[in-house]
């Protein structure tokens, strides 16, 4: 299985690119997201997320780790293909994901392209509670050598979302909460801020939020 590839960008066209890691072409499936970060020429790292059929090898390739693992995540729902996970992943941020869920938020699933209203609504249900998945914790390394600021400051912005909301939840659970009352605390309180909060403030607001 290829779990991560380090290579050039050949091309980088609709929903596909070629990365180029020795010699070798690999045909990377890809959301909007991803796709727009690269160039050709770029020298760039994907975490790749490989499906085996009976007739193909897909790879899927994501900014992050955070992303690939949302990725498997939404594929345990009935019902979600690939297609559909990416569709998401194109519209919301890991944090974005995690929130929606955690509020079961139908709606904001239903944003994505294909996701109809019935499935958003499972999707909402069946996610709402659970934490995040943990990934193969090795980090989110997404690398792109061009000058790509404003996707660059994109990539990080989700990152930082993520793992702020995932120290918020830690603290409430070591307070005796809940893990799905402090995810949807958390999510709750986090909407409330127009730019990410200092972790203490978000964690002052979701206690407030759980005691009105």
């Amino acid at each position: 299985m290829i779990g991560m590839l380090t290579g050039t960008c050949l091309m980088a066209g609709s929903g596909e690119a070629i990365i180029d890691v020795n010699g070798v072409g690999y045909l990377v499936k890809c959301g909007s997201r991803t796709l727009g970060a690269m160039g050709t020429g770029d020298t760039i790292c994907l975490h790749v997320e490989t499906h085996v059929r009976e007739q193909a090898i897909t790879l899927f390739g994501f900014h992050s780790e955070e992303e690939r693992a949302w990725f498997v995540r939404l594929q345990s729902v009935q019902g979600v293909g690939p297609k559909a996970a990416l569709a998401i992943l194109d519209i919301l941020s890991p944090g974005e994901v995690l929130s929606a869920a955690s509020l079961e938020d139908k709606t904001a699933f239903a944003r994505a392209n294909g996701v109809g209203p019935k499935l958003a609504g499972r999707i909402a249900s069946e996610l709402a509670g659970k934490p995040p998945p943990a990934g193969r914790g090795i980090g989110a390394a997404f690398t792109a050598l061009s000058s790509k600021t404003a996707s660059e400051a994109e990539r990080a912005e989700g990152l930082s979302d993520m793992q702020l909301r995932n120290d918020a939840v830690s603290a409430l659970v070591n307070l005796g909460i809940g893990q799905s009352d402090a995810l949807r605390a958390v999510a709750s309180a986090y909407n409330t801020f127009p730019d990410d909060p200092d972790l203490d403030d978000l964690i002052r607001v979701a206690l407030k939020e759980m005691s009105s």
